[in-house]
């Protein structure tokens, strides 16, 4: 059975919404969606990015996204046809494997924890297909990386895209 690997935050989980809310809430600011990129803030503002990961230190943040849509039916679906795996990069956030493993046992029930990874480094993933949002994910990884579209990746080629979890349903079933 082929094996699909599944991030978590942007892919199955809507994270951004709140992460806008929250920085516009905590830091007095008025940034839209288009407007927050947390990947070009490491570079440019590293003490604003100082500042927001103090925020999703909190142990509660991962808690309460909203699940993206369509995405666990699909996967439901998926499940009859691949072997899957969730694997987040939760090593950035050490404090979030609490809220995003019950995040997962409520969301997404029929993944059994065996096939949850909190990982760094997703290069160490063995699977056939990998759907992130992170096109960093892919550099090391042996299958074939499907990039979910999201704010902060529009301009990154190279990779298959999907932008939904209704196209990943036409891809993959």
């Amino acid at each position: 059975m082929k094996k699909i690997a599944i991030d978590m935050d942007e892919v199955i989980a809507d994270f951004h919404p709140k992460m806008v809310n929250t920085v516009n809430h905590h830091l007095g600011l008025t940034l839209t969606d288009d407007e927050l990129n947390l990947f070009n803030l490491r570079n440019e503002e590293p003490e604003m990015m100082q500042q927001i990961m103090a925020l999703v230190s909190d142990p509660d943040f991962f808690s309460d996204l909203a699940v993206i849509a369509d995405s666990q039916q699909v996967i439901a679906d998926l499940s009859k046809k691949y072997e899957v795996f969730i694997t987040t990069a939760a090593m950035e956030v050490p404090s979030s494997f609490n809220a995003k493993f019950n995040w997962l046992k409520t969301h997404f029930p029929a993944i059994k924890p065996s096939n949850i990874v909190f990982c760094g480094n997703k290069g160490i993933i063995n699977a056939d297909y990998m759907i992130d949002d992170n096109a960093f994910n892919f550099d090391h990884f042996c299958g074939e990386g499907l990039l979910y579209s999201a704010p902060h990746n529009l301009l990154v080629t190279g990779y298959r895209r999907v932008n939904n979890w209704q196209e990943i349903a036409t891809l993959l079933l």
